[in-house]
């Protein structure tokens, strides 16, 4: 493997269509191929590896992405920094589409899809307590900021199994919980990325409310349509996000967070 990057991302080619110098590269992996090729670019000096979880075409739903390949594929490259963009509802009313949430805590709520790489004969058990690299959280909340963009600095995401959505009564016990947002692809993505000591940070596009909220006399159930809307709007915003962290990330210093040495303190 001769390609490398700096920095890898969780987007489909929207996130680099309009860059120069643009390569593609298919990857093999242990696991099997990622969900497509990755895309290297040099963003801000650094090189950045972006990669469409869900394929170009978006072809694969979330319980039949290959998060396993997709982040060896990463490791591969020598990334040790992941910014993962997602679309996402939201399970507390302050929390409005058009909003931005940096996630810090999630909740496993998937059923059958491989969660690790170690499956023995050495015994690892990884920490998840802080399953985010609280640097890349702070650094991106911190961008946001900086460009006038509406973000909640922490938040616990749900994770459903997919690929329907949350029955109304699933959805009002999300929220009762205290829980801020719904999505399907933040387990294991983020967990596997810790098992292979990279940092990793999710940024979730709230989109909509969900179904749960929709009884709510301050809140207007959105259309299909609004949906899109919505999600559009936030591209422009979070391909924004995502330059200005990129250009702030730091490649070349030694790693001081959790997750430089989480596999090694999972087998001590």
């Amino acid at each position: 493997m001769h390609q490398k990057a700096d920095v890898g991302v969780f987007g489909g080619s929207g996130f680099y269509s309009f860059l120069d110098g643009v390569q593609e590269f298919a990857i093999e992996t242990p696991y099997g191929p990622p969900s497509d090729k990755v895309a290297i670019a040099e963003v801000e000096g650094k090189k950045v590896a972006f990669l469409p979880r869900h394929g170009k075409d978006h072809r694969l739903p979330p319980h039949m992405i290959n998060y396993q390949a997709n982040l060896y594929a990463m490791q591969q490259l020598g990334v040790k920094k992941i910014y993962a963009p997602t679309a996402a509802g939201s399970l507390q009313p302050h929390i409005k589409p058009g909003d931005f949430v940096i996630s810090d805590q999630f909740i496993d709520r998937t059923k059958g899809r491989t969660d690790t790489f170690y499956h023995g004969p050495i015994t690892t058990h990884i920490s998840a307590a802080e399953p985010y690299c609280p640097e890349l959280r702070a650094l991106a909340y911190d961008c946001a900021l900086e460009l006038d963009i509406p973000a909640h600095q922490q938040g616990t995401v749900v994770v459903i199994q997919g690929p329907r959505f949350s029955t109304k009564a699933e959805s009002r016990w999300f929220s009762k919980m205290g829980w801020e947002v719904i999505n399907m692809t933040q387990y294991p993505e983020c967990v596997l990325a810790r098992e292979l000591n990279i940092c990793y940070a999710n940024i979730a596009l709230i989109t909509d409310y969900d179904a749960g909220l929709e009884d709510d006399p301050h809140i207007t159930p959105v259309t299909h349509s609004e949906v899109i809307q919505v999600f559009n709007d936030n591209l422009e915003k979070v391909k924004s996000l995502l330059f200005h962290v990129i250009q702030k990330t730091p490649v070349d210093c030694k790693r001081k967070c959790l997750c430089a040495t989480a596999l090694e303190a999972g087998r001590s």
